[in-house]
């Protein structure tokens, strides 16, 4: 008893040291990331911007951003994480003039007026041409990557009055869009899917370059804003609208169930070999089979199980593994026996059998194929 109580008290601690091991790493770099210079980062992006003399301000709330600091600013939000709350989203299309919206959550899109929904990733780097879209930043590009999400309208009409969809790929049921762009109290909010166009890797391909810097250095302000689980102004989760003593109790919860474990447990015993009232020699069952057999004229179905049998034998005497298809059984045959295949397989499968000739014959040529 006390060895298992120390086993879990050894486990807890294991546990607990862990989670706090994990939570002083920091966070991990997620794509698309403004300080990270890895490939798949925006570093490079962030750097040419701030160049060309648009601050960036990298923020994971909006709390602490009034109306006034957003009159005239780009938000780019990249909600990758679907931890964007609708209040937030609906507040950010009130109060800024252009909200760059990097998600493929159903209730940010809905909260900001998008009439899309996710139709799944769009993967290769195959570039697209531009010309025709009514986005100016996208139209300058000339051609964008297209690597990213693709999005369709909600119903299968043609696009609501007022939204713009561009950069589209596929064809028919499976035409997607990779930028979409409609109107807000505000201003506009325009829909980025092909985020391949923002990396650091991809950055300088074709016209990503200048439809990232068209579309998000408009301004003499960036606010780029990466909402997290953990800030207060993300959407609810499970764990957050919790009561604070459930993870206690669970906890609690958990000992006693271990410690029940422990008490009411029972070591399983040698195992006990029950004698049958009946035993049936496997003589007697294939006999009887044989006569249900007789008594149906069944004659095709007695031949293939016949025929099973074989290739299960004859499978394990060329080694062959278990579960090898017919073909490559016939064929091994073949090749064992120095017999055509064609001749192997009439054995090995044949068809249907007709009368007791044809069943007396299929046996006999089993029994020669396998000697």
């Amino acid at each position: 008893m006390v060895f298992w109580i120390v086993i879990v008290l050894v486990g807890l601690l294991l546990a607990g040291l862990t989670a706090a091991v994990q939570s002083s790493t920091g966070p991990t770099r997620e794509p698309l990331d403004p300080g990270s210079t890895t490939a798949s980062g925006a570093r490079a992006l962030v750097r040419v911007l701030e160049q060309r003399g648009t601050r960036v301000d990298v923020v994971d709330r909006v709390d602490d951003l009034d109306r006034s600091e957003l009159d005239g600013a780009t938000v780019l939000v990249d909600d990758s994480a679907g931890a964007l709350d609708a209040a937030v989203a609906r507040r950010l299309g009130r109060s800024a003039e252009h909200v760059v919206l990097l998600t493929t959550d159903r209730a940010a899109l809905d909260a900001l007026g998008l009439d899309v929904v996710p139709a799944g990733p769009v993967l290769g780097d195959a570039t697209v041409a531009t010309s025709g879209c009514a986005v100016p930043a996208v139209a300058a590009a000339g051609r964008l990557t297209v690597t990213g999400e693709g999005y369709r309208t909600s119903s299968d009409g043609p696009a609501p009055t007022g939204t713009d969809l561009c950069l589209t790929t596929g064809s028919g049921d499976d035409r997607v869009a990779g930028i979409v762009r409609t109107a807000t109290p505000a201003g506009d909010v325009t829909l980025v899917g092909t985020t391949g166009a923002l990396r650091n890797d991809t950055i300088t391909t074709a016209g990503n370059a200048a439809f990232a810097l068209d579309l998000l250095g408009s301004g003499d302000r960036l606010v780029w804003y990466t909402p997290t689980r953990t800030s207060a102004d993300a959407a609810p989760t499970i764990g957050s609208l919790a009561p604070p003593w459930v993870p206690g109790a669970l906890l609690l919860l958990g000992l006693v169930a271990v410690a029940a474990g422990v008490w009411r447990g029972r070591r399983l015993g040698p195992l006990v070999v029950e004698r049958m009232p009946v035993v049936v020699r496997a003589s007697e069952t294939t006999e009887g089979r044989a006569r249900l057999y007789a008594r149906t004229r069944d004659r095709t179905h007695a031949l293939d199980t016949l025929r099973l049998a074989a290739l299960r034998r004859i499978g394990h005497r060329l080694g062959l593994p278990r579960g090898t298809h017919v073909d490559e059984v016939v064929r091994a045959a073949a090749r064992a026996t120095g017999r055509p295949a064609a001749a192997v397989g009439a054995v090995l499968v044949g068809g249907p059998t007709t009368d007791d000739r044809a069943l007396r014959d299929g046996a006999t040529a089993l029994d020669e194929l396998e000697r």
